[in-house]
């Protein structure tokens, strides 16, 4: 019609619909309160990090390395520690359990050669290295559970370290002269808080294989949480009883690097750890049947990460972490599920314990600090 004036749409601004409806709103609002909840999180971790690592000093000393050989989910351990030993040592020579070392420490006469679980190494090799007058060291990260096989190889090596304090006097009635108790730590380059995506922020997880305790546990426990999201993930899982009403929520049959797994555990409130069983033969050779009472290393990888820790008890656990202060511990699966319950819904008592932990963690229990004690032990006059 004559004398119309047509108005001209306005288009929105880039990234917004012309017509905000009231659900894209509020999920806009509720996205970006949540942006910044984690984010202010992630920079307070962060921050605790940065504080508590230590530096130590580079000595003029050449170690030989030799890896465990056994791939993943060996390799990353192979490699966290290879790394940190050449931030410790002037010279490091890394080298493959299938090589000839003993050639190799022959030509080049380090002050010491370390080898790392030893399982794959030939023990007349590192018997051979000790004949030369070069000290060597075997650091076993499996113990208890494979003592029938180390209790064959301890006896060819200078110094024994094991990650099991009731391995010590078990190696030392064999007659090995020198023997440490010395846990796994973490390589904060892997384990460490991260900037989770978005859709793997969840309630609650656990990582790891499912061995016949653990799925006692979270046959009784999926139940009791099962109103929490949450995350299970690992080989076996369908070992569960029930296992087709949890299948959408668990992982089966993944094995993940070490980076990816951090940030599965900071991407939740709380992680769950459960230790394996020292006692079931079917995934054990450890004929003498010496009980497990220190921590796994998985108590060391989680605290890193800035999220709260849930695990069963073990004896030296109060050695690392201050139960109910950077860890908290339960007896039962109803007993897990009420900590689960409480700590979910009250976020600044358990953000605090989580920050703790970080901090004991990187403080006290990376590799560096293990190594130092390894190196000062091993390298005394």
């Amino acid at each position: 019609m004559a004398g119309t004036r047509h108005k001209k749409s306005r288009p929105g601004k880039p990234g917004r619909p012309a017509n905000w409806s009231l659900p894209y709103r509020r999920g806009r609002s509720d996205g970006m309160a949540a942006g910044f909840r984690h984010g202010h999180w992630q920079g307070v971790c962060e921050a605790v990090l940065q504080k508590s690592l230590r530096s130590f000093e580079r000595r003029p000393i050449s170690v030989l390395f030799v890896a465990s050989g056994k791939g993943f989910p060996y390799s990353p351990l192979d490699e966290g520690i290879r790394i940190t030993l050449g931030g410790l040592a002037e010279r490091v020579i890394a080298v493959s359990p299938k090589d000839d070392v003993a050639r190799i420490a022959r030509a080049e006469r380090p002050d010491l050669v370390l080898v790392l679980e030893g399982m794959e190494f030939p023990p007349e090799q590192a018997e051979a290295i000790r004949m030369s007058g070069i000290r060597t060291a075997v650091w076993f990260t499996d113990d208890p559970y494979y003592t029938d096989i180390t209790s064959l190889l301890a006896v060819h090596y200078d110094y024994v370290f094991t990650l099991e304090k009731n391995c010590v006097p078990f190696y030392e009635r064999l007659g090995c002269p020198h023997v440490h108790y010395l846990p796994l730590g973490v390589f904060p380059d892997f384990y460490r808080p991260r900037r989770p995506k978005q859709v793997r922020r969840s309630d609650v997880c656990f990582i790891g294989s499912a061995y016949w305790n653990r799925v006692r546990l979270f046959s009784r426990l999926l139940p009791l949480i099962e109103h929490r999201s949450f995350l299970v993930s690992g080989l076996w899982w369908d070992r569960l009883p029930d296992f087709k009403r949890w299948k959408k929520r668990i992982q089966l049959g993944r094995w993940m690097a070490p980076v990816e797994t951090s940030e599965y555990y900071h991407a939740h409130s709380v992680v769950i750890n459960v230790h394996r069983d020292y006692q079931n033969d079917s995934y054990n050779r450890n004929g003498a049947n010496i009980a497990a009472q220190s921590p796994n290393p998985r108590v060391f990888e989680i605290a890193a990460c800035g999220t709260l820790q849930i695990v069963d008890p073990r004896s030296d656990l109060p050695l690392f972490y201050a139960p109910g202060e950077e860890i908290v511990t339960y007896d039962s699966p109803e007993d897990l599920a009420a900590k689960v319950e409480y700590y979910l819904n009250h976020e600044e008592e358990r953000r605090r314990i989580a920050l703790r932990a970080l901090q004991r963690t990187m403080r006290d229990h990376t590799y560096a600090n293990r190594l130092t004690q390894l190196l000062d032990a091993a390298l005394a006059p």
